[in-house]
């Protein structure tokens, strides 16, 4: 496996600010792009290994319409040779909207005076939890606003709580973070709840841009943001997240701030992102926002295809922001995890009527908000295959382990089977009969075109143990 310390060694630039935008604005300004550049480029990235921050350029600066089709090819075949055919399918709770912060993008912002404020109880969060047990989730990422209600102590205490919650055959099998940064400290409190991946987003890497947006709170502190992961692997947390809020600034910029992060980490912990986010801005209540680097449709395909070739071993992740076409159609370009039956205001999982969305209530707008059981129907359609794996992270492959086996690709051996016996569940539970008979169908083709090296004679006992009534069974 191979690493690349482009920036920094483990001595000296640990929790260390690493963005340099006048070395960014060199990379887009002065980068030639070639076909034959192009080529060797996807060629590599084929062959799994992470790219360059000026390889990562090339790309961003091809124009030509065939090339680019030729890096939204690339990244559909090293999805397809990574991880394979599966979606890893996961909800959002938000669990509490009390903020310091004034984002002025964000409907939780402090100068929103209409915002509706909510702190879950632990009898609610309860019932959140059992309904989507009842829906089939099994992952399940907990959103809090940044507000001293919601330390670390609390944050633990919230994921210990879902983890107790058992409905039927529901369980919440992983939980993953997204909150506000914490001193080495707390992220070690919360890390011994036993969370999977935290989450924090820079939101963009431009750093004046940055100021523009982030009028209060602890948020306006660029530097303190930038090297929160760095804390969180410092307490022993090797499975973190990042993301830039596309629309904030030239998306070019942003693209290669993640890259150079992802530089950063395997450079500093050896150990790079388990998943990159790429969320567009969405309308949120009486939000500001310059027009002037709004992502168009093509350019958002073009740089998760981008993202995808340049870190062929992380999870990327599309939420519902994006509206169902588009979430069909960039699926194909490398994305690995997705939300389903998504919806943003707190209690609204657990009540028994759908109202329309309101903003003063949410954070910002959806717009897939389809049941979790549509969504399944259309990947099976699709022949994606479904999964709510949640292997790895209980069998220590995170971190450096992860990188072991996803860097090289062997994870996709641990992937596929996995994610047919968590379809199964799914199928057995949850499924309506019509989606049912559609996922074994599909379970029945990947068995047939499944890696010779699994022991699919294996899988089918398991699926049969399955149907019997037993649960939880992975590789």
């Amino acid at each position: 496996m191979k690493f690349y310390p482009e920036i920094c060694s483990i001595k000296d630039q640990r929790m260390k600010p690493f963005i340099d935008p006048d070395e960014i604005w060199n990379l887009i300004n002065n980068t030639k792009s070639t076909a034959e550049r192009v080529g060797e480029i996807i060629s590599k990235s084929l062959g799994k290994q992470r790219l360059t921050m000026e390889e990562t350029a090339v790309l961003i600066n091809t124009s030509d319409p065939g090339l680019i089709e030729m890096i939204k090819e690339g990244a559909r075949e090293l999805k397809k040779r990574v991880y394979g055919n599966r979606i890893v399918l996961f909800a959002p709770l938000y669990v509490g909207n009390k903020c310091t912060n004034n984002c002025t993008y964000c409907g939780f912002r402090t100068s929103n005076k209409f915002a509706v404020r909510q702190t879950l109880s632990d009898a609610q969060l309860v019932k959140e939890v059992e309904a989507l047990e009842d829906n089939g989730q099994k992952r399940l990422i907990l959103v809090y606003g940044e507000h001293p209600a919601y330390d670390a102590e609390y944050i633990a205490s919230t994921v210990r709580t879902v983890y107790s919650v058992k409905k039927g055959n529901g369980e919440i099998r992983r939980v993953n973070i997204n909150a506000a940064p914490l001193d080495i400290d707390g992220f070690r409190i919360v890390k011994d709840s036993g969370i999977g991946t935290y989450q924090i987003f820079q939101e963009t890497y431009h750093k004046e841009t940055y100021k523009n947006y982030h009028l209060g709170g602890k948020k306006s502190d660029y530097d303190y943001r930038l090297t929160s992961l760095d804390r969180a692997q410092e307490a022993g947390i090797d499975d973190v997240g990042i993301g830039a809020l596309f629309g904030l600034y030239d998306w070019r910029f942003e693209v290669l701030g993640l890259i150079r992060h992802t530089n950063h980490f395997e450079a500093c912990y050896k150990v790079g992102p388990h998943t990159i986010s790429f969320p567009r801005i969405q309308d949120a209540a009486s939000a500001s926002i310059d027009p002037r680097y709004m992502v168009s449709h093509e350019e958002f395909i073009r740089l998760v295809a981008i993202l995808r070739l340049a870190v062929p071993y992380t999870g990327m992740i599309l939420t519902a922001r994006e509206n169902a076409m588009v979430r069909k159609e960039v699926m194909k370009f490398g994305v690995s995890q997705i939300d389903g039956g998504t919806k943003l205001e707190m209690g609204s999982y657990s009540a028994s009527i759908n109202e329309e969305q309101d903003l003063n209530k949410e954070q910002f707008k959806i717009n897939d908000s389809r049941s979790l059981n549509e969504i399944i129907d259309e990947l099976l359609d699709d022949e994606y295959l479904p999964s709510f794996c949640t292997a790895c992270y209980r069998k220590g492959r995170t971190g450096e382990h992860f990188m072991e086996f996803s860097v090289p690709g062997f994870i996709k051996r641990f992937c596929t089977p996995n994610a047919i016996l968590t379809l199964a569940e799914y199928l057995e539970d949850y499924a309506s009969p019509a989606t049912a008979e559609k996922g074994w169908k599909v379970i029945e083709k990947n068995l047939a075109e499944s890696d010779p090296r699994q022991n699919i004679r294996e899988i089918r006992r398991r699926i049969q143990c399955i149907r019997e009534g037993q649960r939880d069974l992975y590789f």
